[in-house]
């Protein structure tokens, strides 16, 4: 087991995963519209799925949302 910090909380993960694996595991709303941070480097959407994790990184979700004027 291992432990990574996904968005901003701890968890308990087995090693090897993958960014797709981990984006499932986690029950990620909207998966297609996610982007990915590794220890603050982007992930591109193409390599979800061959990108591994480590012991100790840092994974945050984000969500950008379109705004309007008032």
């Amino acid at each position: 087991m291992a432990t990574i910090t996904v968005n901003g909380d701890k968890q308990e993960v087995a090693l090897p995963i993958t960014v797709s694996e981990l984006i499932k595991q986690n029950n990620v709303a909207q998966p297609d519209m996610v982007s990915v941070q590794i220890n603050e480097e982007f992930v591109e959407r193409e390599d979800y799925g061959t990108t591994t994790l480590n012991d100790g990184d840092a994974v945050d979700f984000l969500y950008f949302m379109g705004g309007g004027a008032i």
